[in-house]
């Protein structure tokens, strides 16, 4: 896969990954290799800077195997910040697709989240908005 690829969307999937559940930087790790190669410590700059930005917040806790470790928790703002470019990053997948031509391989619904409540809301107000640009206009 394209390293520009990658370094592009790899805070979204980070981002993605904690609005399920925390988790901490191995696991994440773990998590997110298992679709896509990643260099060892790529997450974890991430993770700092997210942290540096009040999007995650950070809690340790005891295990029976080891040191403590260090659990990274989205923060509210980080649930806002990672709708947003959840949404970004499907118009953009959309845009690419009509350049490309090949817009008929592209089907939002393949794309829809588990959701409920007003993320199931949200999620239908993003699905329209992609629609909506099927005109070709970019």
């Amino acid at each position: 896969m394209n390293a520009q690829f990658k370094k592009g969307v790899l805070e979204l999937c980070v981002l993605s990954k904690l609005a399920k559940s925390d988790q901490y930087g191995y696991e994440l790790t773990e998590a997110i290799s298992k679709e896509m190669v990643i260099a060892t410590g790529t997450l974890y700059l991430i993770l700092k800077r997210l942290k540096d930005e009040d999007y995650v917040e950070t809690y340790l806790v005891e295990s029976g195997e080891g040191p403590a470790r260090k659990y990274y928790h989205l923060t509210e703002s980080g649930r806002e910040y990672q709708k947003r470019l959840r949404g970004e990053w499907f118009e953009f997948v959309d845009a690419v697709a009509r350049v490309l031509g090949e817009y008929d391989v592209w089907d939002p619904k393949h794309f829809k989240l588990k959701v409920s409540g007003e993320e199931e809301k949200d999620a239908k107000q993003q699905e329209g908005s992609i629609r909506e640009g099927e005109d070709g206009s970019l």
